[in-house]
This record gives structure tokens, C-alpha cells and sequence, in this order.
């Protein structure tokens, strides 16, 4: 089977570029001939997606748009698999080349702005289907900026990739979550599948985590936020909720945060506060790290938080940290709840709406026992192997190669995909 994966940029930025990355290797382990095209060559300060050796690549930045499509179509693709695009006429063009399936990492198609939150008076995740009561709601509860020439393009850019959908022989999705989401916007049942993402482990040479629990009876309970910082991350509700963490542990609680944002200056300012009124909490806020750097952070945590208040559509962090032996906390948004089954892994907290007070408790759950602190961790590790990429091929697989035949008797779309 050929197979080409098609993006909006061949620079490896993120999550959709890394899957890509983690991929497209599988497909020619298993005997597929594979290709990448794309849209753009930026950012050039970022390395390129890597490709197994003499993979074609065509990309429009540099031939043009209808060269690069021309160079697509010439290689006879049996599929083309679908990733990020700029916008619905790309998604158009690509739909001519071949079959093609859709691997939808966001909310494409599902709602004006992308992010499937009321933002106002707090946030809380959306549940409605893209239609013209977005733009009832749209102002009310801040779902996106003040324009509202922005609002109607947003609005028309994703019912024209909703009409896009019924193209596709079939949609792909990362958790359960994204799969009624993209029901509930009219794709097919039949055709919207969940395969299991393949998660990244510990580079190689790496012991195995640890039996038993991290805790320190007298030290410090040791939290990591490891993600992008803005609103929706949910960091200020973190910082909130620590001096609650601090009184039902009843003992220091510290607190890294690693990555960087626009509300990174607001959590620094928030956090210096809180331990100003309760000097048993302690917070550091460490900007990215990679490599060594970032398994030292894994390694010295005892719980990672994970306090998005937005639906994630999957929550990579989450089994990345559980193949570490680190289990979490995390409100039960999107797809979070496909991989942290709550008292197995860690514990999820209520999120209608998300709160410090709900985070806070679901924190302490899983401190302040060091029995079961143990017990989570090797839940943690268990549940997060069944994300391997292996799992993932044999998800995707029957997929791909039923689209490429043309039809859909052998495949049914069910949440049931998910590994247990």
C-alpha cells in the first residue's frame, strides 16, 4: 500500500508533527511504501520531521502549490492520510489526489475557535455541535477574541471543513472524547475510528521505574506541570489549589513547573503570593527542558498535574509521564480519561467546572498514602504500555488499507479501539 501523509509544515513543532514522525516509520516497518507532503518549510529553526530513508517529499512552499499536488498525484498514492492543514481549500485539493483519511488532532470542523471552552464567567469545556448557536454563545463566554469579522471567518472556515468531512472514507481520532465529538458534528459512526496514540517512553538504556512509592515522610510532596502556559493549561488553578494540598497533606508541597507561555508571568506572580501566605508551599517555574534535563524532572516527581481546563483531545504528557512510574492528577476533560482511569493510574477530579478545590482534593488522594502512591504508580506504568506504537499500526492499519480498497464492509468505527 502507498501512503502518503500529508501536513501544513515538515518542521517538527508539535504533537501532530511528532506522531508523524513516530509513524511513518511504522507504516514502512510493516511493508508500506510511504511519502510526506506539505504545505511549509517553517519554522527553519526547527529540525525537520524525520523520515525513514528514501522517503519522497514534496513540499509547496518550494514547487508550488499545484506543483506539489501535481508531484502527489503522479506517485499514485493508495491513500492519502490526512493530518493539520492551513485551511479547508488545501483539505479540498488533497481530497481530489486519492481516498483519504483524516487524523483529527483538534477540533477542525467542531467549533469557531478551536478550543471547545467557555471561557466566561470560568471555564469549562463545550459540548456543542458547530452550528449558528456558537455565535449566540460566542461573546457571552469569550470562546475566542473580541473580533467579530474573526468570529464569522473562524465560523465559516469550520463549516466548510465540516462539509469536508463526508469526503473522507474515514475519520480517525485520538480518544474516545474526539470520537463522539466527531459523531456529534455528523461523520459517520461507521467510519469515525479511536486508535490508541503511541506514546514515548524513556530514552533507551533507561532502567525501569522503581517498585513501590517515592514518598519522602518528611520531605517535600513533589508536583510537576509540564506543559504550554496559558489559560487553558490550567496552571493558575494548579497554583490555587496548592496551599489545599498543603493543609491535607500536612506537610511542604513543591511545586516545578517546566515549559513556557503568555500567562507564564501571571503563575510566577500568583504562585509568589500563595507561598507568601503559606510558607509550606514552594514553587519554581524552569522553562523547557529536554533530554537529561526533562528525565531529572521526571525523575525527581512524586505526582504530575495535569490541570487543563479545555477539553485535550488525547493528554500526551499523561502516559508519557506513566511510563516513567509517575502517576497524575487531572480534571475528567476530553480524552484524559482514556488514559488515566481514575484510583488505577491517579485521580481524576470533577470538572463541571474545574476547580482548585476539586484539583487540590484529587492530589491529595494520591499523597497521602504511601501504599497508595505505590499502588498508582505501577497502575500508572500498566495503563500507559498499552500505548505503544504496535497497538496504534494495528489500529490505524485496517483503517488505511479499507480506504484504500474503497470500502467500509470489514471496518466499524467504535470507541471500543481503545487498548484495556
Amino acid at each position: 500500500m502507498r501512503v502518503a501523509v500529508a501536513t501544513w509544515s515538515r518542521r517538527a513543532l508539535g504533537g501532530a508533527e511528532g506522531y508523524i514522525g513516530a509513524v511513518l516509520p511504522g507504516l514502512a516497518a510493516a511493508g508500506h511504501e510511504v511519502a510526506l507532503w506539505s504545505e511549509l518549510d517553517q519554522p527553519l529553526d526547527r529540525e525537520r520531521i524525520p523520515l525513514p530513508e528514501g522517503t519522497p517529499e514534496w513540499c509547496a512552499a518550494e514547487m508550488g502549490m499545484e506543483g506539489a499536488l501535481a508531484a502527489l498525484r503522479r506517485w499514485r498514492p493508495d491513500v492519502v492520510y490526512v493530518h493539520i492543514t492551513t485551511g479547508p481549500a488545501t483539505e479540498a485539493a488533497l481530497l481530489e489526489t486519492a481516498p483519504a483519511v483524516l487524523f483529527a488532532h483538534g477540533y477542525f470542523g467542531t467549533c469557531v475557535s478551536g478550543e471547545k471552552t467557555h471561557k466566561a464567567p470560568v471555564p469549562r469545556p463545550c459540548g456543542r455541535p458547530l452550528g449558528p448557536g456558537c455565535l449566540a454563545h460566542y461573546y457571552p463566554h469569550r470562546c475566542g477574541g473580541l473580533s467579530p469579522l474573526t468570529m464569522l471567518r473562524d465560523f465559516r472556515r469550520n463549516v466548510r471543513r465540516r462539509e469536508l468531512l463526508t469526503a473522507y472514507r474515514a475519520v480517525v481520532t485520538n480518544s474516545r472524547h474526539m470520537r463522539a465529538e466527531y459523531v456529534a458534528n455528523g461523520c459517520d459512526p461507521e467510519r469515525t475510528h479511536v486508535a490508541p496514540l503511541p506514546v514515548a517512553g524513556p530514552p533507551a538504556g533507561r532502567d525501569a521505574p522503581a517498585a513501590g512509592s517515592s514518598l519522602s515522610p518528611d520531605g517535600a510532596a513533589r508536583l510537576l506541570f509540564l506543559g504550554r502556559m496559558d489559560l487553558l493549561k490550567g496552571g493558575r488553578t494548579l497554583v490555587d489549589a496548592l496551599p489545599a494540598v498543603h493543609a491535607g497533606l500536612g506537610r511542604p508541597v513543591h511545586a516545578v513547573f517546566a515549559g513556557e507561555g503568555p500567562d507564564r508571568a501571571e503563575w510566577e506572580r500568583r504562585a509568589a503570593e500563595a507561598g507568601a501566605r503559606c510558607p509550606g508551599v514552594t514553587t519554581e517555574f524552569v522553562g523547557w527542558r529536554r533530554g537529561g534535563e526533562l528525565e531529572a524532572l521526571w525523575d525527581a516527581a512524586d505526582l504530575l498535574v495535569v490541570p487543563s481546563v479545555w477539553p485535550e483531545p488525547f493528554g500526551m504528557v499523561g502516559p508519557e509521564g506513566g511510563l516513567r512510574g509517575v502517576p497524575a492528577a487531572a480534571f475528567a476533560v476530553g480524552g484524559i480519561p482514556d488514559w488515566l482511569e481514575d484510583g488505577v493510574g491517579g485521580r481524576l477530579a470533577p470538572a463541571d467546572p474545574p476547580t482548585a478545590a476539586g484539583l487540590a482534593g484529587a492530589v491529595v488522594d494520591c499523597l497521602r498514602d504511601p501504599a497508595v502512591h505505590a499502588r498508582l504508580r505501577e497502575g500508572a506504568l500498566r495503563l500507559a504500555r498499552r500505548f505503544s506504537r504496535e497497538a496504534h499500526l494495528a489500529a490505524l492499519l485496517p483503517v488505511l488499507e479499507e480506504a484504500a480498497r474503497g470500502g467500509r464492509d470489514s471496518i466499524r468505527g467504535s470507541a471500543s479501539a481503545v487498548p484495556t
